[in-house]
């Protein structure tokens, strides 16, 4: 059997109450998704989902089989994940962040500036954080005047960098 590619959409942190709930952390733009979902994969191992509220700023889930407090409790620290074709489609323009990971990012006179190494979430704004051959960070602002291009297909982001960071 082919191995799936997963994607975390959240972490479940305790157990909640004796039949077997778990309190799950979203880790995802959509929690609503939660509410809808039939299946969870949990330790590469696929979870029925019997049931799933909100209380207060967490899910709160039954898997079918997990029908106690101990059973729970070995679910915990785990990430719940879900298959590329349920995650939630994005808006035109937008883009999960595993696509651009590792992407070669390019000035706007085609110089190499390095590879997107990470996505540092600001509150108003995403940074991107570019890694030169050498190892040298340099942060650039996830915003319209600064991200001209972005091809998954080709894993290539082109950035036009403020005239204070040297290229």
């Amino acid at each position: 059997m082919a191995s799936l590619d997963l994607f975390t959409i959240g972490q479940i942190v305790a157990p909640h109450g004796v039949r077997g709930d778990v309190r799950i952390y979203p880790d995802t733009d959509f929690p609503e998704r939660f509410l809808k979902m039939k299946y969870g994969y949990i330790g590469g191992r696929r979870y029925k989902v019997m049931a799933a509220r909100f209380h207060k700023r967490v899910v709160l889930m039954k898997f079918a089989g997990v029908d106690d407090r101990n059973s729970a409790e070995l679910l915990v620290q785990q990430a719940l994940q879900v298959p590329r074709e349920e995650l939630m489609p994005l808006p035109k323009g937008t883009y999960y962040i595993f696509d651009i990971i590792g992407a070669s990012v390019y000035d706007t006179q085609n110089a190499y500036l390095g590879v997107l190494t990470e996505v540092l979430k600001t509150g108003s704004n995403d940074v991107y954080v570019v890694t030169d051959d050498d190892g040298q960070e340099q942060l650039f602002a996830a915003i319209p005047s600064v991200v001209k291009e972005i091809d998954i297909e080709h894993k290539k982001v082109v950035l036009d960098p403020p005239e204070w960071v040297e290229a």
